[in-house]
């Protein structure tokens, strides 16, 4: 074991790079156990101005995912598939906002209209109200940052290079 600080820094970076470098790996089946491989995401954004970086990671095994339950998928994934909703994610996803500047940036005539789709949003967890304004949690940016993109990869939105 190292004894001075400057070598325990050195291998304690070292050790996280290569925790680092693990995560970003894709898992390949594994025949020996059958295995069917691990799905992955992570990320590190800023899209509020004047927020922090958001970071998220996570791993979760390839044949376990077609079993999670189907409730809360089907209700994020409705969340999501409604325009006037993508539009309020959208929008909030560079930072909260009032119901006015919601109203505005979904072209809503009312706001009857926007509390109804921000009850579904909410309900999704998806979006959450904080006082007098609303947002997309922290721990919700890059999850649906990355379902926009899947969703953009099947539907052929995704440029191919």
């Amino acid at each position: 074991m190292p004894d001075d600080a400057d070598d325990r820094l050195a291998a304690l970076e070292a050790r996280v790079a290569a925790l680092e470098e693990a995560a970003g790996r894709r898992a390949e089946p594994d025949e020996r156990t059958g295995e069917a491989g691990e799905i992955a995401y992570r990320g590190q954004v800023r899209l509020a101005e004047g927020a922090g970086p958001v970071t998220w990671s996570i791993g979760y095994d390839a044949a376990a995912s077609l079993a999670l339950p189907a409730g809360p998928v089907t209700e994020v994934l409705a969340a999501l598939g409604h325009p006037v909703r993508l539009a309020l994610v959208r929008r909030l996803l560079t930072g909260p906002a009032g119901t006015g500047e919601l109203v505005e940036a979904a072209e809503l005539s009312s706001t009857g209209q926007l509390y109804h789709h921000l009850r579904t949003l909410t309900a999704a967890r998806l979006v959450e109200q904080d006082g007098r304004r609303y947002r997309v949690p922290a721990t919700g940016v890059v999850p649906i940052l990355v379902a926009l993109v899947a969703a953009a990869d099947l539907g052929g939105a995704l440029p191919r290079g």
